[in-house]
């Protein structure tokens, strides 16, 4: 594979493998039906807040455990999306998934998306820390100069889930697309490479264990993080 250099900039990135990425609190496998299947339904189904979690996604939720497993089946065999789920590894249960999209690595950009997690795992360390591991094998391991995030412009949590992560907002992309019959306007924002060291130390920081009490809340905002490492 030729290297090309371009002002300085290494070029082409690594594409993502089918590799398990393991954190402290969670590992992301790469999606199989056989291994995910019961607990994705589960979680992603389990009353009015499991099917919440698909309201701003293009699919779900779906009518049984049987469709589902159909759709993750084409899931296991995409290399772009790439799907990994999430598991936590407190009860090594699968609760949410997310995945890698528009692969570039000619142009070192990708996306982090189809993203969605349990009500269990919404607004905790484990679903940050999921997050973090996928935007660190982007930008410390894959080499991506870089990494998107796009979500519904009306789907406020994503965008504030953006900009907690360090997500710098870039405007709206007005009817980009049409999602489950109706128009949606997208948000798009990005991190750059040379941001990344920081964005990585904020994140590390608030991830560490002395971050915590006894009872897992937080002593410090991720706000606060990014803030004192800007």
């Amino acid at each position: 594979m030729d290297v090309i250099l371009l002002n300085e900039i290494r070029l082409p990135a690594h594409r993502p493998a089918r590799d398990v990425l393991e954190g402290p609190r969670v590992r992301l496998e790469p999606v199989m039906r056989s291994r995910h299947l019961h607990d994705l339904f589960v979680t992603g189904h389990e009353g009015e807040a499991g099917k919440r979690v698909w309201d701003w996604l293009g699919y779900g939720p779906f009518v049984d455990e049987a469709a589902m497993g159909e759709w993750l089946d084409q899931c296991s065999t995409a290399a772009d999306p790439l799907f990994f789920a999430i598991v936590d590894r407190s009860d090594n249960r699968a609760k949410g998934m997310c995945s890698f999209l528009r692969i570039a690595p000619e142009q070192g950009t990708i996306e982090i998306g189809h993203i969605w997690f349990s009500p269990g795992l919404q607004k905790t360390a484990s679903a940050t820390e999921g997050l973090f591991l996928l935007m660190d094998e982007a930008m410390s391991v894959l080499g991506y100069r870089r990494l998107e995030w796009k979500c519904n412009a009306e789907n406020h949590a994503s965008r504030e889930a953006a900009l907690r992560l360090g997500f710098t907002f870039e405007g709206i992309f007005r009817q980009h697309l049409v999602v489950k019959g109706r128009n949606r306007d997208t948000a798009w924002f990005s991190i750059l490479d040379n941001e990344w060291p920081v964005r990585r130390k904020a994140l590390l920081s608030w991830l560490a264990p002395e971050n915590f009490d006894s009872d897992g809340r937080q002593k410090r905002s991720l706000e606060r993080s990014q803030r004192s490492n800007a």
